[in-house]
């Protein structure tokens, strides 16, 4: 019986990334240098329109490539694969989040491209402190900047896109 979230070929993991996850990857890996690999994989954003009403959802979709023609594996210090932004802000929210400091890997096959979406709904979320209560706001009218990363330390693969707010 296949599971739940479908068969194995075609499962995604938490993190958005299909479980791609290869023992001759892993292997081969090990033996290319972390710094080739960083600038081996590139990463762009896009957003499914350019204008949006205030308050409208955003759908982000990001595309990881491995642009070498061998497998490889990436490190993150953090259980986070990647992240997005709005404004700067971490899933445009205020709110801080703590993630155990126990490394993960993201492994990729010769050539792969990785492709997920994310959609945000369109508002911040300022978190109260206390006696102010935790409320979602909607962004200012104008241009904004949507970003997505592979969380590495230092230098590592990401790419923005502007939006407009409100025509």
């Amino acid at each position: 019986m296949p599971p739940a979230n479908g068969p194995v070929g075609n499962r995604e993991d938490r993190y958005g990334f299909d479980d791609t996850k290869s023992p001759i990857a892993d292997a081969l890996g090990k033996f290319v240098p972390q710094a080739v690999v960083r600038r081996a994989l590139s990463l762009s954003v896009r957003t499914d329109r350019e204008t949006y009403a205030p308050g409208d959802p955003v759908e982000l979709t990001v595309e990881v490539e491995n642009q070498l023609p061998l497998p490889v594996a990436v490190e993150t210090p953090t259980r986070r694969l990647w992240g997005w932004t709005v404004d700067g802000e971490l899933e445009a929210s205020d709110e801080r989040i703590y993630l155990p400091e126990r490394p993960a890997k993201l492994t990729f096959r010769a050539g792969e491209r990785k492709v997920f979406t994310q959609t945000w709904n369109g508002l911040f979320k300022r978190v109260g402190d206390g006696d102010a209560p935790t409320r979602w706001v909607e962004p200012t009218r104008g241009v904004h900047e949507i970003g997505a990363y592979l969380a590495l330390d230092g230098d590592r693969p990401e790419d923005t896109t502007e939006i407009r707010i409100g025509g």
